[in-house]
Parts: structure tokens; sequence; C-alpha cells
């Protein structure tokens, strides 16, 4: 006899992960009659690609040959590595949980060719952004504004657009957190960042040896 490779989830779990699914269903069916769906759908795309990880690691990759200002290296080559961090852990999440994104999505056109919801990736750079430029190299206060809405609109649009569960999008949140945390405990200094860069661009850069 033949096992099944369909994996036995504990009842306390599956009520839970039903529980999420039903309150996520009545959050978006709730919003999508206060606001005009059409014009909300542009807005969540755009909203999903401006946190999506390939533009991000592209933007951060082309801002360190085309700025090339050495007070920036730190800032530029630990936000990368950060972005890195976030993309390998989302997706051995993702592969280890393999929950199932909301069967109500339906958009063919939808960035990111997995299936699999926990944890929301976009949630978790958006966290990881904002706790980066908030206690990593912090910015003027003028911009932080603007960066908070960003990132929580950027995670009401994964609810709103049916690509994640309520529980995926707190999770991505929570994993951003960690993520900022952990980078701020392994920092990289100045000198290796010079160094980092200079065998990236494979330029010869004052003071990176």
């Amino acid at each position: 006899m033949e096992k099944s490779d369909k994996r036995e989830i504990p009842i306390t779990l599956r009520k839970a992960l039903a529980v999420d699914a039903y309150l996520t269903d009545e959050f978006v069916k709730l919003v999508e009659k206060i606001l005009p769906l059409r014009q909300l759908k542009v807005h969540n795309k755009l909203l999903e690609i401006s946190c999506h990880g390939i533009p991000w690691l592209t933007i951060s990759l082309i801002s360190i040959w085309i700025f090339n200002v050495k007070s920036l290296y730190q800032m530029q080559m630990n936000l990368l590595i950060g972005l890195l961090l976030d993309i390998i852990v989302v997706a051995v999440l993702k592969a280890v949980t393999r929950r199932r994104r909301p069967t109500s999505n339906d958009d063919p056109f939808s960035l990111g060719p997995d299936k699999y919801s926990f944890p929301s990736g976009h949630s978790s750079r958006s966290a990881f952004v904002v706790y980066f430029f908030f206690n990593l190299w912090p910015i003027s206060l003028i911009y932080s504004p603007p960066l908070l809405a960003w990132s929580f609109s950027v995670c009401m649009s994964r609810l709103l657009m049916r690509r994640h569960y309520i529980l995926d999008v707190f999770g991505g949140i929570l994993l951003g957190i960690f993520e900022g945390l952990l980078i701020g405990y392994i920092y990289l200094e100045e000198e290796t960042c010079m160094y980092l860069i200079s065998w990236i661009t494979d330029d010869k850069i004052p003071g990176s040896e």
C-alpha cells in the first residue's frame, strides 16, 4: 500500500488557518464595498511592483555604480545583504510551510511564480526596509511618514489583492523586523563594505585594501 505524500495538519492548526482565511475574506469584502475596486486594483498593482524583490535588488546594485559615494557604501552594502537574506529566508519558509495562496486569487499577471503564501515576502521586505532606515541608517524625520505609509499600504495590498492571508502578512512583518535585528547585529564596517563593493564592481577603491 502506497503512502500518501499529503501532510497531516494538526486539527488546532487547521482550525486556526480556517479562521484566518474566513477573517481575511470578510475583511477584503468589507474594503471592496467601501473603495472603488477598479482604482484599487491599479494602486495595489503599483504597490506590488514597488516592493518586489527583483526591482529592489536591481536598484540596490545599480545605485552602487551610479552614486559611487564612499559615505553611502556601508548603507548600500548592508541593505543589499538584508534584501538577499529576506529573499532566501522567505523562500525557505514557504518551502517548509507550503501554505497555499487564497484560491480566490485568479490574477494571471500577479508577480511571483511561487504558489505558497506564508510568509508574505512583500510584507517582510517592507518591514525590513522600514526597520533599516529607522534604526540602522536613520533617515530624516520628514521622510518617515511616507515610508511608513508605503509599508502599511504594501501590507494591506497583499490582502486586498487576495495574494495572502492576514497571518501571512503579520508573519512577514515579524520576519522583516527579525531580519533587521540580525543585520543590525552583524552590521558590516565601512572598510569591509568598501572591499566588497570593490570586488563586486571590479574597481579599485582607495582604502578598500
